[in-house]
């Protein structure tokens, strides 16, 4: 498998890596993910998962925030900020092979302070999501079954946390077949749709009677710029792809195929559900509608298929909140395994599963659920994603700068404007969720604050490498000599004292 050369080293695994032989070989065996289970369309599958559930509920709100022209302008602008971070993103994590994702690119960078930072936004987002997921998922299996609230959540947190705990293969396995149901289910509809399709029922929200407000943008548009978090939900998450770099087959030529690919595929499924859903039942329908898919259908009079769309639709919000277990996973496995966090967190199981970053931030996800408020979840997991893209475009746009000679098997179109528009845009997207509820904005950075001090405090102090290039580069020779020597026993005295085991 080819693995990209570290920055600072003159070789696969040579300069500063000798660290690794005679110092932190005990701490990283026992932290070391399932190398080559995933290639590019496994990844690309990933991508998909991560965001499929943003299809079937949520973005519609976006209509009663701006009508269909005001959200259809606010969904082309947030299409064009994620597009132009996938493709930053597909440099980065092509070049810098690690389950960080965002973090890793930004350490290298932005040093340990900035790393963090851009980790911690991440974290906020994907510890967030399964939260305000899972809540969507009590409303649909209350639908389908009568049933909802505290041991429903309770019930999904731990089904699918133990699966993911049973292994990388089995739970990506079981991510594709219930994403390929959630598809499965978008593309029935649209069919469904079709014939009943009326240019005139996007329109069907009354102009208000606010400055600006016409048929196209009935709430003027302000309205645009507070749809923009319901629009960021039918791409949100997909740049948690990086993180699966570790497990990557050949993440020079994997990662950059996997992230596009769920984007297009992704940009597909939003032009379905935003034009025909809308076109076929009414956007003032939609607008208010629960389960869109469902009632668009039942309102064109396809109220079988409604029905197994409802069931479908259940598969679509269990591979989001599935995936999205994966990817905060790995990221509170690469941030732990650096000393950011408790090194507890990054121990690996048997079966190369991240036990306690399973664990830890699902019970924390449950806690936050029993809240009951997806919308203001929702919110708050919006402001971590903006600020963790806006440091992410900013990385690209200094690893450009700062390191040219660094090995780029796959290099960004337009290089740093490309990032540089990601970079605005996530910062005008930041802006929106403020609009539509400033209390998401302000919790969310409470919790920023929070966690940054924790950092300045105690984290600083308990990193593991002094620099990302040699965190790198003990990563990667880490994975060389457990390769090469599977049996390689662990001894404590090989040891760090200053990265004692957890």
């Amino acid at each position: 498998m080819h693995r990209a050369v570290a920055p600072g080293t003159t070789g696969p695994f040579t300069g500063r890596m000798h660290m690794a032989n005679t110092i932190d070989h005990d701490y990283l065996a026992k932290r070391q993910l399932k190398k080559g289970t995933a290639g590019w369309v496994l990844l690309a599958g990933l991508g998909v998962s991560y965001v499929i559930s943003g299809d079937f509920a949520g973005w519609n709100f976006g209509l009663a925030e701006a009508g269909w022209g005001g959200f259809a302008i606010a969904a082309v602008v947030m299409a064009i900020m994620y597009f132009a971070l996938v493709l930053s993103l597909a440099e980065m994590s092509a070049a810098i092979p690690a389950a960080g994702g965002g973090y890793s690119f930004a350490r290298q960078t932005m040093g340990p302070l900035g790393g963090y930072l851009t980790g911690l936004a991440v974290l906020i987002e994907y510890a967030l999501a399964p939260a305000a997921i899972v809540i969507f998922i009590g409303a649909a299996v209350e639908e389908l079954m009568g049933i909802n609230g505290p041991w429903v959540y309770a019930v999904f947190y731990a089904i699918f946390i133990g699966i993911h705990l049973a292994g990388v293969g089995e739970a990506l396995k079981t991510m594709m077949v219930i994403s390929g149901l959630a598809v499965l289910a978008i593309l029935a509809t649209g069919l469904a749709l079709v014939d009943d399709f009326d240019m005139a029922k996007l329109f069907t929200i009354a102009p208000s009677d606010v400055a600006g407000a016409t048929e196209l943008l009935p709430f003027g548009w302000h309205g645009v710029w507070a749809a923009l978090p319901f629009a960021m939900w039918l791409f949100l998450a997909v740049e948690g792809v990086p993180l699966a770099a570790e497990e990557a087959r050949d993440p020079a030529r994997d990662m950059p195929k996997g992230i596009i690919g769920a984007m297009v595929f992704l940009l597909f499924t939003a032009l379905l559900v935003i034009l025909l859903l809308a076109g076929a039942a009414g956007a003032d329908v939609i607008a208010g509608s629960g389960v869109p898919l469902v009632d668009a259908l039942k309102t064109t009079g396809s109220g079988t298929l409604a029905t197994a769309i409802n069931v479908l639709g259940l598969a679509g919000l269990i591979a989001s909140f599935f995936s999205v277990i994966y990817g905060y996973s790995r990221l509170v496995f690469a941030l732990s395994r650096a000393g950011y966090l408790p090194k507890a967190l990054s121990l690996t199981s048997r079966r190369k599963a991240p036990t306690w970053a399973l664990i830890a931030p699902g019970v924390f996800g449950f806690l936050v659920s029993l809240s009951g408020e997806g919308d203001l979840i929702l919110g708050m997991a919006v402001v971590g994603a903006t600020i963790s893209y806006a440091l992410m475009a900013l990385s690209h746009i200094l690893l450009r700068l700062r390191r040219p000679e660094l090995e780029r098997p796959y290099r960004t179109p337009g290089g740093v404007v490309t990032s540089a528009l990601a970079l605005l845009l996530s910062l005008v997207a930041m802006t929106g969720v403020y609009a539509f509820d400033p209390r998401a904005f302000n919790y969310t950075l409470v919790l920023f604050v929070f966690g940054a001090g924790y950092f300045l405090i105690y984290g600083r102090h308990h990193l593991v490498a002094r620099s990302a290039d040699e965190e790198l580069a003990l990563i990667l020779d880490a994975e060389h000599t457990l390769d090469e020597n599977p049996e390689l026993p662990v001894t404590p005295q090989h040891a760090n004292p200053g990265t004692q085991q957890a």
